[in-house]
């Protein structure tokens, strides 16, 4: 049976909005490297720190779907703001869909397991079926903590304006390369990045923990995505604003998180705490 929020496999639907959205988006991606110049590299890097690691790692998944750590409404806000330029969808959707994940992960009704095709987990759940990105009173089942704040009930609503906003000022002040790199490819980039946590976490790497999905670590997808790619350690110990839970597992954002701590601005920090140990083992 579908969940409310959107269509599983068995019920699909093409989204051609959403999958024009996508397809110009590619366009410009390829489009932008004819037009390389390291000034622009140096720029989509930055803008995809501010919105991959801030507003989807620290901010959309850690902070406001988990709640593992609290920090001062305005850092929570700003947060937000750079998450809606990923082209991620508004922060009630997706802190809505990730926790269905994690209550139904690789099970049925998980939104993008790759139980229901490496494909689907990747980009067909959004490609397909119902998605219900600006219902924010369908959304508030799974989100009621953030449908009660008017601020991220008008950024879900309206998640598309600022990465547009963003966009025509960087095509004003440097042309069309400086918007396909800083925009279309970045955004590329960040949309592949964070669907292999959907998709290859769940498929291939190590795990550390016991747990009922296929959650896997895997190291290479950690690099790219701030720390994310440590999934089974997340699904393990889901609160934990700490997913690099070894020495050896590189966590850029939960060191981002310790600095915050170190000078004040971020409270309430939870770590798991692991008491006995686990081996790793390898994926089947």
């Amino acid at each position: 049976m579908s969940n409310p929020v959107l269509s599983l496999p068995g019920r699909q639907r093409p989204n051609w909005f959403t999958i024009f959205v996508l397809a110009f988006f590619h366009v410009g991606a390829a489009a932008a490297l004819f037009m390389f110049r390291w000034r622009l590299l140096a720029i989509a890097l930055i803008l995809h720190w501010l919105t991959v690691g801030l507003g989807i790692s620290m901010g959309y998944h850690r902070l406001h779907t988990h709640r593992s750590y609290r920090v001062p409404k305005w850092l929570d806000y700003f947060f937000a703001i750079c998450g809606t330029l990923t082209l991620e969808g508004g922060p009630i959707f997706w802190v809505a869909v990730h926790r269905i994940h994690h209550q139904k992960s690789d099970q049925p009704g998980d939104p993008h397991s790759p139980r229901d095709g490496a494909w689907w987990s990747h980009v067909g759940w959004i490609m397909f079926g119902e998605t219900q990105h600006n219902n924010t009173r369908m959304l508030a089942k799974y989100a009621p903590d953030l449908a009660k704040d008017r601020f991220y009930v008008v950024l879900n609503n309206y998640h598309w304006v600022p990465v547009t906003v963003l966009g025509l000022l960087l095509l004003a002040i440097g042309g069309l390369p400086l918007m396909l790199w800083a925009i279309c490819l970045r955004v590329v980039m960040g949309l592949h990045f964070t669907w292999f946590v959907n998709s290859i976490t769940h498929m291939f790497g190590r795990r550390r923990f016991n747990t009922k999905d296929d959650s896997r670590n895997l190291w290479w997808v950690a690099l790219i995505t701030f720390g994310e790619g440590w999934h089974n350690n997340h699904h393990a110990h889901p609160t934990s604003a700490r997913h690099g839970l070894a020495w050896y597992e590189f966590d850029w954002s939960w060191l981002q998180i310790k600095l915050l701590k170190a000078i004040g601005i971020a409270k309430a920090v939870r770590v798991a705490k692991i008491t006995t140990p686990h081996a790793e083992q390898e994926a089947a």
